[in-house]
């Protein structure tokens, strides 16, 4: 069985000498002490063997960490002796594979046996890492090279490795050969480094408790050096060394209070200002990689702090960014970061953030200008989610900070900053009347802009918040609001006939939330544009221009009369909640009626899905008696979306139909359309579910 064993080891595929380990285990499990050193030796020799391929030193290192971790009572010390030293040349080879088992090796005999082993390779693996950081600049040949592959408007080769680059340059008239290599140098492997950092990272953990007698200032400078590195691949190596050196202070074998006792002996929170501060720089990196390394590196960092008192000294610094994060776009760091936030505060979140307000209002402020659009996403997020939940009285002095913040992300190149930004102002309007009432001015152009946006969820989004506004102010800004509701509906007999639906704007998918206009052959277009990178979120995206008007972004196209309009109606329904308004939308709903009746233009099918799904709410915030003196005016637009061609529209008529009928009586309901055109019944017959009334 050995034989067949190390004969799975050596295979030539990584599935294959992963069932050899599992095949070893069962094997040590069963052998005599006499076998497993023959199997030693057979290991040993595989890797001394200076013809040995890569796939069989692999595997011998993976089978010999399986001796060292599982067969503890029949590993002999020489064989640890012997595998130590062979681990340790290994850590240059040439073979990526090998270099991580090798490391592996290393952290699983600190495990065996103790700091004794990082004392004796501690020169090395330290080396290693300070020689690795370190790296030449490009030769002119390589640059040469990197010139070819850089071609103005190009795109580095598909050849090229994971590691090599991940950026996607737009069209370039002009790169200059510096700029190509500089691109290159940022973002290609580095040597031998992130192997080094693998083995150190298993040392910290194989040492455990017993490591924390080795932290020191040179260790934090080299492992820090790492955070700050121009290649992100490095910093996020580094954050994850970083996870496992914080955990060393923490000593499983004594109790909360005795840890409590003793942090004048914890190195780690010694260090904790250090780490505090580049854990903050990891929660803030613009590589959702990177970011997701930081945080899984601060909960660590404050999970292994004995007490909330021992962490409350460093939440100035992290819990702003931790609180952040629970909103950012990247899947992985939101719901990691939601999962650390509860077990960090034990459901006092909202007590800890108004403790550091200061620190939280200043950090939500700094990322709402930050170049990602999903930072300033997430900060304005958070400021809307600080007006909602947070005490008034605290958030109260620093109304006129966020909201000088939300006006200049109101202005944003991004249609999802500038949506979460309009929903954040008509959060604080409602939640602070008082304190916005000096901002209403610039504030409802902003509102009516985003009412009449390209985008659908940034007219829904002001719809929201120009009703909460009117919630705040009431009669002062109803009829401001409803004025402006009538102005749009009756607007679509402006709408030209035969517009297209997206102008000159790209067909193509929009580039991280932004609408791209079609290219020609302006040079312009195609000179010193902007670079993207596919794992960033498109850094230095633009923010607007913060002097001008609400219009003056290049990205967005001119708004046209029906999304106004469109924009309208979700007003519309989002004010008929509120029961001081009811007469004033009844009176609006002939010119609901008018708008909706216009259907000689291409986009007339979205007025109508929108239409569709929100006149069931108007009519139930309006209620049934209102609501049914005006119904006949809506029917023949609600047939006509139901034998729309756009099945979206259809569907949406469908849905209404059947809401309108349970809302009103099934019977009533349909003897109001007989009524009024009995050839509607056979179409209202197949739109109602069978169990319906008939």
């Amino acid at each position: 069985m050995a034989d067949k064993v190390l004969e799975r080891l050596c295979n030539t595929a990584k599935i294959e000498r992963d069932r050899g380990c599992v095949e070893l285990e069962k094997y040590l499990s069963e052998a005599e002490a006499s076998e497993v050193r023959e199997f030693e030796e057979k290991l040993l020799n595989i890797l001394t063997n200076s013809s040995s391929p890569w796939e069989s030193k692999h595997g011998a290192l993976m089978g010999s960490k399986s001796i060292l971790v599982n067969n503890n009572k029949h590993c002999s010390d020489g064989f640890s002796k012997d595998i130590r030293e062979k681990a340790v040349l290994l850590l240059e080879d040439e073979e990526f594979r090998v270099r991580i088992a090798a490391g592996e090796i290393i952290g699983a005999l600190c495990k065996k046996i103790g700091t004794d082993v990082y004392k004796e390779t501690k020169v090395k693996i330290l080396d290693g890492i300070k020689t690795n950081l370190e790296r030449q600049t490009l030769s002119d040949e390589t640059t040469d090279k990197l010139a070819d592959k850089l071609a103005p408007g190009g795109l580095l080769p598909a050849e090229s490795s994971e590691s090599s680059s991940e950026y996607y340059l737009l069209t370039k008239q002009q790169n200059s050969i510096t700029d190509a290599a500089q691109i290159f140098h940022d973002t290609a492997g580095w040597k031998s480094l992130e192997t080094w950092m693998k083995c150190l990272q298993n040392v910290i953990e194989g040492c455990g408790y017993g490591f924390n007698e080795f932290v020191d200032q040179d260790l934090l400078d080299l492992v820090f050096s790492s955070l700050t590195h121009t290649n992100r691949f490095v910093r996020e190596t580094g954050y994850y060394v970083c996870s496992s050196l914080v955990g060393c202070g923490f000593n499983d074998t004594v109790s909360d209070s005795e840890r409590g006792q003793h942090l004048e002996g914890n190195a780690i929170y010694q260090h904790g200002e250090q780490f505090a501060d580049y854990l903050g720089r990891g929660l803030s990196d613009n590589w959702s990689q990177v970011r997701l390394a930081g945080s899984v590196a601060t909960r660590r960092f404050l999970t292994s702090l004995p007490s909330d008192e021992a962490r409350e000294k460093f939440y100035p610094i992290l819990l702003p960014r931790m609180c952040l994060n629970r909103y950012y776009v990247a899947e992985g760091v939101r719901i990691y970061s939601q999962d650390t936030w509860k077990q960090i505060t034990h459901g006092e979140g909202r007590n800890l953030v108004e403790r550091h307000i200061s620190s939280v209002v200043e950090y939500y402020i700094e990322q709402s200008d930050a170049d990602n659009h999903a930072v300033r996403e997430a900060a304005c997020a958070c400021i809307a989610e600080l007006g909602l939940k947070a005490d008034k009285s605290v958030v109260s002095p620093h109304i006129s900070k966020l909201l000088e913040a939300l006006l200049i992300c109101f202005n944003d190149d991004s249609w999802p900053v500038r949506d979460a930004a309009c929903v954040a102002c008509g959060n604080f309007v409602l939640c602070f009347p008082d304190e916005s009432r000096g901002s209403m001015p610039a504030l409802y152009p902003l509102f009516f802009n985003n009412l009449q946006d390209n985008i659908a969820s940034v007219r829904q989004g002001a719809a929201i918040a120009l009703a909460n506004v009117v919630k705040a102010y009431g009669e002062e800004s109803s009829e401001i609001i409803l004025n402006k509701v009538k102005e749009g509906l009756e607007g679509v007999e402006k709408q030209p006939a035969n517009t297209e639906k997206y102008g000159d704007l790209d067909k193509g998918p929009a580039t991280y939330g932004v609408v791209k206009r079609l290219r020609d052959n302006d040079m312009d277009l195609h000179t010193d544009n902007q670079m993207y990178s596919c794992g960033s979120l498109a850094p230095k995206m633009g923010r607007g221009n913060r002097s001008g008007g609400c219009m003056d972004h290049k990205f967005r196209k001119p708004s046209e009369p029906w999304e106004l309009a469109d924009g309208c109606i979700n007003l519309l329904s989002e004010l008929s909640t509120i029961s001081s308004l009811s007469k004033s939308i009844c009176q609006l709903l002939p010119t609901l009626s008018k708008a909706v009746s216009h259907q000689d233009y291409t986009q007339h099918v979205s007025l109508l899905e929108t239409f569709c799904k929100q006149l069931p709410c108007i009519a139930k915030g309006l209620g049934k008696r209102p609501f049914k003196m005006y119904l006949e005016m809506f029917l023949d637009s609600l047939f006509q979306s139901l034998r729309s061609d756009n099945i979206l529209t259809a569907n949406a008529a469908n849905e209404c139909l059947n809401q309108l009928s349970n809302f009103i009586g099934p019977s009533i309901f349909r003897g109001r359309v007989e009524l009024y055109n009995s050839k509607y019944l056979e179409q209202l017959d197949r739109s109602l579910p069978p169990h319906a009334p008939m």
